[in-house]
């Protein structure tokens, strides 16, 4: 059995993808219920600027499906001091709220900007702060931190590495660090070649029982959330 592609964009809560990608009439509180009606998770922007709270956590999980998955940017301050001397507090402070998604919280994301480079250190206090039962995603955004040491320090705690597509880069390397794939597609457009190329990259960790989720940068009028169905359609193709 194939592990399930769990493709969306960052963030939902755009009125202006209608009518491209939502209906015209769409507003408000019925757009996470017509994008969960097309798309299968969401890598929450909200939770960057803010922890989520109990309301529009239970809001959201009652506008989507049982099988519909959210991951959640963690919240910038909160991040940064993660990765500090002041790791165990801020871990204590920062991922009470994530238990609130229950099995529908697929993954926090939590951002490490340019502006840092490695530290182990660093690093390994963060994985030991970290509770085992909510899933971890790292994205490093500094070429330091791309090193075999790194992604064995995260192996070990059965952490993800997320794989960032950038303009003006040369695709990155997917490496297996935790039990699933995490992907953000964050260049200005997607050809149809790119979407192939992505959707033969990703086909084989699927095919090998692995879950993969890939998230393309929200844009103006909804051509994201239209790449992100046609890369869940090409995938779909290649494991047929």
């Amino acid at each position: 059995m194939a592990g399930i592609l769990y493709a969306g964009t960052s963030g939902f809560a755009y009125p202006a993808w209608a009518p491209r990608f939502y209906a015209p009439e769409a507003r408000g509180d019925s757009l996470l219920a017509e994008y969960a009606g097309r798309l299968p998770a969401v890598e929450l922007n909200n939770t960057f600027y803010r922890q989520p709270r109990p309301e529009p956590v239970a809001a959201w999980l009652a506008a989507t499906p049982e099988s519909f998955r959210f991951t959640a940017k963690a919240q910038r301050g909160a991040s940064m001091r993660a990765f500090g001397a002041g790791a165990a507090a801020a871990v204590a402070w920062l991922t009470p709220p994530y238990r609130l998604f229950g099995e529908r919280l697929g993954s926090v994301l939590l951002r490490v900007p340019d502006s840092v480079q490695r530290d182990d250190a660093r690093l390994a206090a963060l994985l030991a702060a970290w509770p085992a039962d909510i899933p971890l995603t790292l994205e490093f955004l500094h070429s330091s931190w791309l090193d075999d040491s790194v992604h064995a320090m995260l192996r070990e705690h059965g952490v993800v590495l997320c794989a960032t597509d950038l303009d003006d880069a040369a695709p990155p390397d997917l490496r297996l660090t935790g039990s699933f794939v995490y992907v953000r597609l964050r260049r200005a457009s997607y050809s149809a070649v790119d979407l192939d190329a992505w959707a033969s990259r990703l086909a084989p960790f699927l095919a090998d029982e692995r879950d993969a989720y890939v998230f393309v940068r929200h844009d103006a009028d909804g051509e994201a959330a239209l790449q992100a169905l046609a890369l869940s359609e090409r995938v779909r193709r290649l494991l047929s």
